[in-house]
């Protein structure tokens, strides 16, 4: 039955809509433990799936206490945001699309819609319509709020994905001693530009390096924006004593230098092997082929 406020008037939908889901928090967290959405997240045991269920009930009821039912950013929701990520995430990784997710949380509603119209059914018509239009709203921002948090989780893993792809695709390789190279292969942007600095500069300082050779043959295009990384990464090398060399600049990279006007005050070789050979011989270090003499 519906409560009552104080002056004998009945409560308002949302505080309607609140009492109702203090009322009843055991049964919908019962009845959420079934859904694919808590069922397949909270595998250990149903208990805790039930036990996740109450936590986002009482944010509702927090909500609706408030009556900010069409406020994702209600406080309410800010101790449950965590925990619905975690969900939505997990069950991102589970194969499902962002619409599948969507309409698993769109079947948290029905269970909820209907222990409020059992509980309300003795109450006036359109007191029973305005809670459940209040419910609907409330249950749609849960909705709304889930599915942000889960996108802003899913970009955060998506960017950290993405600089641990840059890391293993920025390899320091060790040709001499003395002499380390990072061969780059796609693309090169600000972002990557930077973390071929990091790597390069601590290889120099753990590897005692003299010579880092910067081989950009598989790069097909550079900017002036990569350009310059490109030189303060051999000026920042200068400074912990190694000298630079750049090979494998190709002909559509050199024109695009030639035409920003940009000034590569540093040596430059066509491949790596002829970078790694000046390094040696500046080093003191010849390779003698030993069929040269052979005719």
């Amino acid at each position: 039955m519906p409560e009552h406020e104080a002056d004998g008037q009945l409560a308002t939908p949302t505080h309607e809509v609140r009492d109702f889901l203090h009322r009843r928090r055991e049964q919908i967290a019962q009845r959420w433990a079934d859904e694919p959405l808590f069922r397949t997240v909270f595998t250990v045991s149903r208990d805790e799936a039930v036990e996740a269920g109450k936590v986002v009930v009482d944010a509702l009821a927090q909500v609706a206490d408030s009556e900010q039912v069409e406020d994702p950013d209600a406080a309410g929701f800010s101790g449950v945001r965590e925990q619905l990520a975690r969900m939505g995430v997990a069950r991102s990784r589970a194969g499902l699309s962002n619409t599948q997710v969507s309409s698993e949380l769109a079947a948290l509603r029905p269970p909820v819609e209907n222990l409020l119209a059992s509980d309300l059914e003795q109450a006036p018509p359109e007191h029973l319509r305005a809670c459940s239009t209040a419910l609907t709203v409330l249950m749609g921002t849960l909705r709304l709020v889930a599915m942000q948090t889960a996108l802003s989780e899913w970009q955060a893993l998506s960017d950290r994905q993405r600089l641990q792809l840059m890391e293993v695709a920025t390899p320091v390789i060790r040709l001499w001693d003395g002499v380390v190279a990072v061969p780059l292969i796609g693309t090169l942007d600000s972002a990557r530009s930077q973390i071929v600095m990091e790597t390069l500069l601590n290889a120099v300082v753990e590897q005692h390096a003299r010579f880092a050779i910067l081989d950009i043959t598989g790069v097909p295009t550079v900017d002036s924006l990569v350009a310059q990384h490109l030189m303060k990464t051999v000026a920042a090398a200068r400074l912990m004593g190694a000298e630079c060399i750049v090979s494998g600049i190709r002909p559509a990279i050199a024109q695009t230098i030639v035409h920003l006007g940009l000034d590569l005050d540093v040596i430059t070789r066509a491949s790596l092997a002829d970078a790694l050979g000046y390094a040696l011989h500046q080093l003191g270090t010849d390779i003698v082929n030993p069929g040269a003499g052979q005719r």
